[in-house]
């Protein structure tokens, strides 16, 4: 009995030693299997890594590639033109902000923090285009580069009816990217467009959409109509006012300058001031700091049904002339303004009946004043133009020299 139990137990040790030995063989082929796999996955990273970076690698070299070399790479052509615009001319955008005096407690003047927003350089000596508002009030204008490169700018002309203004840096022997003005007359709802600012400090944002719609008028925060804006969806926020509206060449077909939002951010409503406009004012705001626009000198008073009816006139719709200026090119031309026994007050105003009612000026119908000064916006001091009037139950077609608009005649 003690035998065979003994030989049972070394019969069992033996099956033991076996099978441990067994175990550790199969570990080990299992740590060699995994070993291999390990290796064969660290190559495959090695090789996916490799091909990543040769990718990256071509890519970077492609800073102003054309549409068959991006779309080898899988690009549809829509990203082409979006890659491309911004590759060209982000550096043509710049970060504006400005201080103003504020006063303290004791009513000193103490320098605070302005309003900030972008602007397009136009021109290689130093001109840039931006917003009126952004650079209103300042009395220190700063000017960033895409490299960080810091300047002062000077204010050096505004046209707030616009929402314009010019401002130059001096830069040197610093050779700046610009952008050139495309033109606005011939866009259409529905062309793509890109906008480049820097909303919220994030600088040189690229955003893009369509043109929604052409012609809006739209009244800023200071009571001013705005005619003739390219509306867009492209998302303008904050810090984009002044930037570019381009086309997809990279030519300004607008100023980003407003949105309609009840929140104050951006909801698909934005605003642009045509180029159009901007290559009409920027000559005059680089040469007077002002715009010369042509100006009839009368008290321009838009008819409202109140008045008519009060008045009993024969029209419903146009500018009254309440008063001329004497010896102004209104009365010269022969234009008649209302009466003082026939005064009437209309809240702060005094309305003089009796005048010419002006109803087209050089074939374009006039029924507000919105008309009459998107009419007159495209003259110049000593134009000569045709206003036609109505007299009381006469129309009459008078011409007249335009002299300058002051801006008191606003």
């Amino acid at each position: 009995m003690k035998i065979r139990n003994r030989n049972n137990l070394f019969f069992t040790l033996i099956i033991l030693i076996l099978f441990i030995f067994i175990l550790f063989m199969g570990f080990g082929i299992i740590d060699f299997h995994l070993g291999g796999t390990r290796s064969r996955a660290e190559v495959k990273v090695i090789a996916v890594s490799e091909s990543q970076e040769s990718s990256s690698f071509s890519y970077q070299h492609n800073d102003n590639p054309s549409y068959t070399s991006f779309s080898k790479e899988g690009y549809d052509e829509g990203e082409l033109e979006n890659i491309n615009v911004y590759d060209r001319f982000n550096k043509a955008v710049v970060n504006i902000t400005t201080e103003v005096v504020g006063y303290n407690w004791f009513l000193e003047p103490v320098p605070q923090k302005g309003s900030s927003g972008s602007g397009s350089i136009f021109d290689s000596r130093g001109y840039i285009l931006t917003n009126y508002h952004v650079v209103e009030k300042a009395y220190k204008v700063n000017v960033t580069l895409s490299d960080g490169t810091l300047y002062e700018g000077e204010v050096i002309g505004t046209d707030q009816e616009n929402d314009l203004a010019v401002v130059k840096i001096d830069p040197g022997k610093k050779s700046l990217t610009t952008i050139s003005f495309g033109e606005s007359g011939g866009l259409k709802v529905g062309q793509k467009v890109l906008a480049i600012g820097n909303p919220f400090a994030f600088e040189r944002t690229l955003t893009t959409g369509i043109i929604s719609g052409l012609g809006r008028p739209l009244k800023n925060d200071k009571g001013i109509v705005i005619r003739d804006l390219i509306q867009t969806d492209a998302s303008i926020n904050p810090g984009n006012s002044g930037g570019p509206l381009l086309n997809t060449i990279g030519e300004i077909i607008g100023v980003n300058t407003m949105i309609y939002s009840p929140s104050g951010g951006s909801v698909g409503i934005g605003f642009a001031v045509p180029v159009d406009t901007a290559r009409r004012v920027v000559p005059d705001l680089i040469e007077y700091g002002f715009v010369q626009r042509g100006w009839i000198d009368i008290e321009p008073v838009q008819l409202f049904p109140s008045l008519v009816r009060y008045a009993g006139l024969p029209i419903s719709h146009g500018i009254l002339v309440s008063r001329v200026k004497n010896g102004g090119n209104a009365e010269d031309a022969g234009i008649r303004g209302g009466s003082q026994d026939k005064a009437v007050r209309t809240g702060n105003s005094v309305i003089y009946l009796g005048g010419d009612i002006i109803t087209g000026i050089n074939g374009d119908s006039i029924s507000s004043l919105s008309d009459f000064y998107a009419a007159l916006e495209r003259t110049h001091p000593g134009d000569v133009i045709t206003v036609i009037v109505q007299r009381g139950r006469r129309e009459l077609s008078i011409e007249l020299t335009l002299t300058t608009r002051t801006g008191g005649d606003d």
